[in-house]
């Protein structure tokens, strides 16, 4: 049987927030990041990356700029012993100038098509896996795959709908990996 996943947003909730950052040479992981996706696959998960990267439709740099950002999280992943299991992303943008990538499409989080896409091609169903990450949209894409949810408390954030509500809040990727392999502590 195949191990459930756990997907990560990048940006904010694995690595620093840089925005719209393509240099491999500027993705850090964010501290106790690395410790907490030991963990975490340690304990079983696979671990995968889905993210927004709305700079390509934006015309801030070339889709096949993620190559070296994708090669640079499976660098600072290994370090901690972690393979990568996937990386997904979305390149589009609605309100992008390159046109081949300016559309409302179905990968786009809070759209659930990244994390669809990545059970998919792990075979694993959503509803045995998690998403991490630190906005409402990012919890409303696991919600609607059907995935346990965990948000990454930003100062700020706000939940408008049921939908953008976590089955968790956790103060950092280490909490919610806490929370992940010891669910009854926290209340669920």
């Amino acid at each position: 049987m195949a191990k459930p996943a756990v997907f990560l947003d990048k940006d904010g909730t694995l690595v620093e927030n840089v925005p719209y950052n393509a240099d491999p040479a500027l993705t850090r992981l964010l501290p106790g990041a690395g410790e907490a996706v030991r963990s975490i696959h340690a304990n079983g998960w696979r671990v995968v990356v889905v993210t927004n990267q709305s700079g390509v439709a934006r015309g801030l740099f070339p889709e096949s700029a993620l190559v070296g950002v994708e090669t640079r999280l499976r660098e600072l992943l290994d370090e901690f012993g972690v393979p990568l299991a996937g990386f997904f992303y979305c390149p589009h943008h609605p309100d992008g100038i390159v046109p081949s990538y300016s559309f409302a499409c179905g990968c786009r989080k809070p759209a659930p098509g990244l994390i669809l896409a990545a059970t998919q091609h792990l075979g694993v169903d959503p509803r045995d896996c998690w998403m991490i990450g630190d906005s409402p949209s990012d919890v409303e894409a696991g919600q609607q795959a059907g995935c346990g949810t965990i948000l990454v408390r930003r100062a700020g954030i706000a939940f408008p709908t049921p939908s953008q509500r976590p089955h968790f809040v956790a103060g950092n990727l280490m909490d919610a990996s806490r929370h992940l392999l010891r669910p009854s502590e926290f209340g669920d």
